[in-house]
């Protein structure tokens, strides 16, 4: 009795000393921005489990990522994750199986994910920092993604930055970015010459070619002249030439160059020297695909081949006419590109421009002595593939560059036989009307 006395009023005690310190002391903006915080993520957890109180079944769902299976709760899920809560919407559970596969998560990360879901507690795992921003970026989780850039700032090195930098292009992670390019350019060499930038080249040509770019973007340093002296040298004015005697001399004093620092630009390129041919290859195919020029550019200089094919034997000009960049085509012609090479169905660049309604591209090839009336594997030329497709603008263009709409191919249908039969009537007008043209003429 008496230690229950003595409990009652101890605890008023320190009731009256919290609640006195509370009035005595002010609250700073960064204790009160800290406890709001708090508190709203304090009522969200009420509310996501409160939700499981209606939940009935199908509230417990099993998250399978490799060998790792974990259960949670849709409802928690889908209040923290946007992306769970459209899986959850889109994804229809047969019987009474309640699994959902998530292929581009690891069990060990998806277990810390799952942590911060259901705490709102930044897991402390520098180790694994680069892939839980990954799978932040995923699930959509902006403030674990923020955390998770920081750590991955706070331990760039030589031999993570390029890794870094892969992930922070790939995933949009603009602060990082901003360091490792930063940190990659500050030791280059030594990255560079890292295993590190040797996977990130294998596995993500692409990504690194970026990444490069984004590096000889940055910008360099140079001397800059000191008052009173302009770009060209020392003086504005060129030197009288007088000796000490007052004599004219007969050699005027050397200019001052300025002093520079190099480029990285140079470096890079160096280093992209040293890729294989078909690494080279490969990157100069994705990047036609992508419409850079710039990249384009930087990677025919280094030596990647002009005729470098993929699996399916398309280049990069097949691939630059199906996608319609205009200057990555240009470019790649002006480098030597064939402009009537073959893919394994022996279509041409030509070909894949009209299959796509590429009238600009089309015309382009044509100017650059592409064969108009060039018949793939079924005896199609560019024109039957575009009276096939319905693409008048395509059709036109070849028209007006030469191309025969009398040529059959191997079922003996001309042009015109194939836009009537796909009811393509616009094209029909449009070649049977060069046919009555022709013959009036």
């Amino acid at each position: 009795m008496m230690f229950r006395r003595n409990a009652s009023w101890f605890i008023r005690i320190f009731v009256a000393v919290v609640i006195c310190c509370g009035y005595s002391r002010p609250v700073s903006v960064t204790e009160s921005l800290t406890v709001g915080r708090v508190q709203e993520a304090e009522e969200a957890t009420a509310v996501d489990l409160g939700a499981l109180l209606d939940a009935g079944d199908g509230a417990v769902v099993t998250l399978l990522a490799g060998d790792t299976r974990l259960v949670a709760h849709r409802a928690v899920l889908a209040a923290r994750s946007p992306v769970f809560a459209d899986m959850f919407r889109r994804v229809t559970v047969e019987g009474s199986s309640s699994e959902l596969v998530l292929s581009d998560t690891e069990g060990p990360v998806l277990r810390q994910v799952l942590a911060y879901l259901y705490t709102l507690q930044v897991p402390q795992l520098p180790s694994m920092a680069p892939q839980l921003l990954v799978a932040a970026d995923i699930y959509d989780l902006s403030v674990l993604k923020v955390h998770c850039e920081q750590q991955v700032v706070a331990q760039l090195s030589v031999d993570t930055a390029a890794a870094a930098g892969v992930i922070a292009i790939r995933h949009s992670a603009n602060r990082l970015k901003q360091a490792a390019v930063a940190f990659i350019k500050a030791h280059m060499l030594r990255v560079m010459a890292t295993q590190g930038w040797a996977e990130a080249v294998v596995n993500d040509p692409q990504t690194v070619v970026e990444l490069t770019h984004l590096i000889a973007e940055t910008p360099t340093d140079t001397s800059t002249p000191s008052a009173g002296e302009s770009r060209t040298g020392p003086s504005s004015q060129p030197h009288s030439g007088h000796s000490d005697d007052g004599r004219r001399s007969a050699t005027p004093a050397p200019p001052t160059t300025p002093q520079t620092t190099p480029q990285p630009d140079d470096v890079a390129i160096s280093l992209l020297r040293d890729l294989s041919g078909e690494e080279k290859g490969k990157m100069l195919i994705a990047a036609a695909k992508e419409g850079s020029v710039s990249k384009v550019r930087t990677l025919l200089t280094v030596g990647a081949d002009v005729e470098a094919m993929d699996e399916d034997t398309h280049n990069s000009l097949h691939w630059a006419a199906a996608r319609g960049h205009l200057e990555v085509a240009r470019r790649l012609l002006e480098d030597g590109a064939d402009v009537n090479a073959r893919d394994r169905w022996q279509n041409t660049p030509l070909h894949q421009a009209a299959w796509n309604g590429r009238a600009p591209m089309v015309r382009l090839l044509a100017a650059s002595s592409a064969n108009c009336n060039a018949k793939n594997k079924h005896g199609n030329t560019p024109l039957h593939l575009a009276a096939q497709r319905g693409l008048p603008a395509a059709a036109t263009a070849l028209l007006e560059a030469g191309a025969d709409r009398e040529v059959r191919n191997d079922n003996g249908k001309t042009s015109l036989d194939l836009a009537k039969w796909n009811n393509h009537q616009e094209l029909v007008d449009i070649l049977g009307s060069n046919i009555e043209q022709t013959t009036l003429e």
